[in-house]
């Protein structure tokens, strides 16, 4: 589809749905980024969470169209989606007889694919009125700023029609914030749902009620839930995981009636039960106690059925979460899955370039190693969650590697970019006698030199015991050279360079205990052929 290829480049970086490479997890990481900054400097805001109502039934095709225009696209662009939301016809049963086709004049059809584009689309308007009450001063969001770092401001964040603006506590804020929704309306036919929005208070706002008139939406407050996600809620707090164990017991409760053979119960607890955590936990740390509450509910189940009767358990939970390669039944341990999925995230960091994500991140938290990672967070843990995720970067970069590029953000010795290792520790000795021990590939690398070579520096000249060493050092270099392209990670298990969460996961768990193997294995031999 060709709209989906342009749309990132139209749409502002505050939008996360439908774009390529934005997903719904950054905006929920960045708004709980923005309350713990409020907090810890001790501020005031409100947050404005808004819905639209009826999103896709109410919006205006001319609407439509007058923003298309104004983004570039062409008459041939527009005739095309001009027919694609006008020429749709519909039909409704009455008394279970289809009546005749009726056309509408205004909304987008659901389940077309091509809807959440446009729709995208008409919420950048809403999202370029926010930004131009910013830019005037009628508005002030958030700044995140570390020391004298450069400040990135943010002042909302939109996911389809979930909509949040960060301002202050003042009542002229939200009179404005008020208009804008009166005029988006006008324009567009979207509407804020009233009865879904809210308003949050961060730290001790007065007069919150007043404020709320404004609005004419309720009040709420923090931890709340955004996108499905906790937001604001304290690090490790149980209390945000209860809607995870309501989930899971009311699946279980639908499979309580049926009689499920041992396979069938596998392979609902694999596909269903093990997943529905997943969500949550690819940004928050699950607590040890509720991992082991739900683990319990899976092993039930497993070995009791629906009715999960207490029986006996005739295999360690241990042995059961082991690879199938390993003779288990590969059901995933939730905190492995935890840490797996939060190393997804610094993969992340260090593949993204211009991210809106990572430019709060590094505004915040500083950055070191050529933005290849953001500074160790200090202080408190707060609401933010980029702390926690921290905690998983070690293992991580022990299984990444550099390519080099242009060289700018490599460094010669102590980055992974070519042999087994380091070369620090391939050659410790010549590390010593290194001039510039933090140079980067493009410094040691001299272009006046024909092609192009390595100009190698050290502090003294060699013995002639050294040589071998230098010559091994060259053989490992040859190949290896500065080219136009910027430098990059990849991931070094597996063949496709990428990260892979299951990948992740198989290098975060235990080796299998042996004995459990030899009983696989010794099954295989001697069963019937």
């Amino acid at each position: 589809m060709g709209l989906k290829k342009v749309i990132g480049k139209v749409v502002s970086t505050d939008q996360n749905a439908f774009v390529k490479g934005r997903q719904i997890l950054d905006a929920s990481l960045m708004a709980n980024e923005v309350i713990d900054a409020w907090k810890k400097r001790g501020k005031k805001g409100l947050i404005c969470k808004m819905d639209i109502e009826k999103a896709y039934d109410s919006i205006n095709w001319q609407f439509l169209m007058k923003v298309m225009q104004k983004m570039g696209f062409g008459p041939k662009w527009l005739n095309w989606m001009w027919n694609c939301i006008s020429i749709a016809k519909f039909s409704i049963l009455a008394n279970g007889v289809p009546a005749s086709f009726f056309s509408n004049s205004k909304g987008l059809c659901q389940g077309d694919p091509l809807s959440p584009y446009l729709f995208v689309l008409g919420m950048e308007v809403l999202s370029v009125l926010i930004r131009r009450a910013v830019e005037g001063g009628f508005i002030l969001g958030c700044n995140v700023w570390r020391g004298r770092g450069r400040a990135v401001h943010i002042s909302h964040l939109l996911f389809a029609d979930d909509t949040i603006v960060f301002c202050e506590a003042k009542k002229e804020h939200l009179m404005h914030l008020s208009w804008i929704l009166f005029w988006f309306e006008a324009a567009s036919g979207l509407k804020i749902n009233l009865a879904k929005s809210e308003i949050i208070p961060v730290g001790e706002v007065e007069g919150v009620d007043e404020l709320a008139v404004e609005l004419g939406c309720r009040v709420g407050q923090l931890p709340a839930v955004h996108l499905g996600l906790p937001l604001g809620a304290p690090n490790k707090s149980i209390s945000v995981w209860d809607g995870v164990e309501v989930k899971v017991r009311r699946r279980l409760a639908l499979w309580k009636r049926q009689y499920l053979s041992k396979g069938g119960r596998i392979t609902l607890l694999k596909s269903t039960l093990a997943n529905i955590p997943g969500y949550q936990m690819s940004l928050f740390r699950m607590p040890n106690s509720v991992a082991r509450k739900l683990e319990k509910l899976q092993r039930d189940f497993l070995w009791g059925g629906g009715n999960l009767d207490r029986k006996a358990h005739l295999v360690n939970w241990e042995m059961v979460c082991r690879d199938k390669e390993k003779g288990a039944l590969g059901i995933r341990k939730l905190n492995l899955l935890n840490r797996a999925l939060f190393g997804k995230w610094i993969w992340r960091f260090t593949r993204a370039k211009e991210d809106f994500w990572k430019q709060v991140l590094i505004a915040k938290y500083g950055q070191e190693d050529f933005d290849w990672r953001t500074k160790k967070a200090v202080g408190a843990f707060g609401v933010g969650v980029w702390k926690e995720i921290l905690k998983e970067a070690g293992w991580c970069w022990e299984k990444m590697a550099f390519k080099a590029g242009k060289g700018n953000k490599i460094r010669f010795w102590t980055d992974w970019w070519c042999g087994g290792s380091t070369l620090s520790q391939s050659f410790p000795h010549l590390f010593t006698l290194a001039a510039h021990k933090s140079a980067t590939l493009e410094e040691m690398w001299d272009q006046n030199s024909g092609e192009g070579g390595w100009n190698l520096r050290f502090t003294r000249d060699f013995n002639d015991w050294e040589m071998d060493l230098v010559g091994n050092l060259l053989q490992v270099l040859r190949g290896n050279m500065i080219t136009v392209e910027d430098d990059s990670v990849f991931w070094k298990e597996g063949n496709s360079g990428q990260f892979r969460v299951k990948e992740a996961y198989s290098l975060l768990e235990s080796p299998c205990l042996l004995f459990f193997q030899k009983i696989t294995f010794g099954w295989r031999e001697f069963q019937p052929k």
